[in-house]
């Protein structure tokens, strides 16, 4: 049986209608394929009309999106991308973010894009200890990696440590060509590329020579003790409890860690061992650490990246942390 049909009607006088509309309508071209609604304009008033629940969606969308015109800002597709990220939660958000901006890099300025992303973005502004976990494509590391080079940049922090544990998936390092550090970087690139998508490459080589960004495998932080620094821990799926408490217990005065991964990729032989799984119910709760979840809303990749996630999903168990998400 097909859903009851509603229809919704808004109040857009005060409103711009191109600026709302988009030029021919792209935007409620967007909004009408997102959400399965139709959407007509008459002279102040805007009807909204579909399965009712579809109606409510997409009005409470519309919403913040008229204040935003009557206040003189343009709708761009980030907008859209953000308040369609936030589902159901849309009604109670708090209007669109008008500084989403994380880094204001060389080569681009890097913006929180979801509801998700900006959810994670402050809680590196507020805790020093900050998990984002998630899917692929989510913008965890990227993300991290923007903000280290902003407080950087800041002054607020004095380096930058970028660190991976070095797990192989499906060969041994043993068997690669090249010393150890050419053995590594292979498990290190996906570090490197983001911070050469913000920065001039000459700028980032003259950085890792002085040593104020460092990229290294995880086993080299062992009896460290890092102050004013912000430290990544990249693929942490990938860690033993063991080395999970090693690198915590690094951190000195005025330093910072953001640990990403994702429990749905895990390469150790039992993944039931994941630190990341293991230290989600020793830490929740710890006042200063944030834990920061991730689904395939914030995915900013690829269009099929999310369909694909969406399709692994479907196809498998759920996921081995065992505790509900929020």
């Amino acid at each position: 049986m097909s859903a009851p049909v509603a229809t919704a009607t808004l109040d857009i006088s005060g409103v711009d209608g191109l600026a709302l509309f988009g030029p021919a309508d792209a935007n409620l071209r967007v909004l009408e394929r997102h959400f399965g609604v139709t959407l007509g304009a008459r002279g102040q008033a805007l009807s909204v009309t579909g399965p009712a629940e579809a109606v409510d969606a997409a009005s409470a969308v519309l919403c913040l999106l008229c204040d935003r015109v009557r206040s003189g800002r343009v709708i761009t597709d980030e907008d859209l991308g953000f308040l369609f990220s936030a589902g159901d939660a849309v009604k109670d958000s708090a209007p669109l973010p008008e500084d989403s901006v994380v880094f204001f890099g060389d080569k681009r300025v890097v913006k929180a894009r979801t509801v998700g992303q900006a959810a994670y973005v402050e809680a590196m502004r507020r805790d020093d200890i900050v998990f984002g976990i998630g899917p692929a494509g989510t913008g965890k590391t990227y993300l991290a990696v923007a903000m280290a080079m902003r407080m950087l940049k800041d002054k607020q922090v004095e380096r930058v440590i970028l660190a991976r544990p070095a797990v192989e998936a499906g060969e041994s390092l043993g068997f690669l060509p090249g010393d150890l550090q050419e053995k590594v970087d292979p498990y290190l690139r996906p570090l490197y590329d983001a911070m050469q998508e913000m920065i001039h490459f000459e700028k980032l080589q003259r950085l890792l020579q002085m040593g104020v960004i460092e990229v290294a495998p995880l086993a080299y932080m062992r009896g460290r003790t890092l102050s004013r620094a912000f430290v990544i821990l990249d693929e942490a799926q990938n860690t033993k409890l063991t080395q999970m408490k090693m690198f915590l217990t690094r951190l000195g005065p005025g330093s910072k860690a953001a640990i990403t991964g994702d429990i749905t990729q895990i390469d150790l032989e039992d993944p039931a061992s994941s630190g990341l799984i293991r230290i989600q119910g020793i830490l929740r709760g710890l006042d200063g650490v944030s834990f920061c979840y991730f689904t395939d809303r914030d995915v900013v990749r690829h269009r099929l990246v999310r369909e694909i996630i969406l399709a692994f999903d479907r196809n498998q168990s759920p996921p081995l942390d065992g505790e509900a998400r929020p």
